[in-house]
């Protein structure tokens, strides 16, 4: 199966019909900050060329807490004795409403996989842990998308992460550069690049560095399993169409942008 290839988020100049013409994936970042409208995300979808594949990341009102910077552009605002009550993958009421309008543009979307990006505060603990099984176990899971997880605090051991991942049907979403994914029995395999440097996301790939992500980490799986790469970093579009150069030259598929 071709590996899929696109940026977190419309990064490239002309917009997104411009977008569309490079790429056949992509991972929505303005759905983490406040959720469209349904009837924009059916534009979208729309839009955007038949086979061509979205994912998105979940409301940040499940993943984050409110005291989170990026929640002032949530649309939600909350008094400090109901903070306990988002976020964090807790299955209270409110988690579980923010799920069902997150399902609801995924749907709309046709999205592949809704990602799960957690707060860097979200530590191993098991008191996280319940609430992930609670939640994830409490919610509607559409058949044709996949639900992934990236744990972004330094507790989470892949020993760890790998058994949650299979008890609860979770792709890992991971950065292989940085750490191997805890998961590869899934159906597909998702990575986020983020960059190497210093300042995070600040960052622009060698080809010695995309060639090494193609041989180890995405040729293995490829002709077994749809294997997902998504730049997030500031150079994400041309490091993603270098990218492509790479893994349709040294694999064993044509060059195709459509996302088949």
């Amino acid at each position: 199966m071709p590996v899929k290839v696109g940026c977190c988020g419309w990064a490239v100049k002309g917009g997104r019909r411009r977008y569309f013409e490079l790429f056949g994936l992509i991972e929505l970042q303005s759905t983490f900050y406040r959720l469209p409208m349904v009837a924009t995300a059916e534009k979208w979808r729309h839009e955007a060329p038949h086979h061509f594949i979205f994912t998105m990341k979940a409301w940040q009102v499940v993943t984050h807490p409110p005291t989170s910077p990026t929640w002032r552009r949530s649309g939600v605002k909350v008094s400090r004795r109901e903070h306990e009550r988002y976020g964090s993958l807790k299955p209270t009421d409110e988690n579980f409403s923010a799920w069902e309008k997150t399902v609801e543009v995924a749907k709309a979307l046709n999205c592949r996989v809704i990602v799960l990006q957690m707060s860097p505060s979200f530590v191993k603990n098991e008191e996280n842990i319940f609430n992930a099984k609670s939640f994830l176990k409490g919610v509607e899971r559409p058949q044709s998308m996949d639900v992934g997880i990236e744990l972004r605090h330094e507790s989470w051991d892949l020993k760890t992460v790998s058994s949650l991942c299979e008890e609860l049907d979770l792709l890992h979403i991971v950065d292989p550069f940085k750490q191997e994914p805890a998961r590869t029995t899934s159906r597909k395999i998702y990575y986020r690049l983020h960059g190497l440097g210093k300042k995070p996301y600040v960052y622009d790939y060698s080809m010695d560095e995309l060639m090494k992500l193609y041989e180890c980490w995405v040729k293995p799986f490829e002709e077994e399993k749809d294997v997902y790469v998504l730049f997030n970093n500031t150079s994400m579009a041309a490091d993603a169409l270098d990218f492509m150069k790479i893994a349709f030259t040294s694999g064993i598929y044509p060059h195709s942008s459509s996302g088949n």
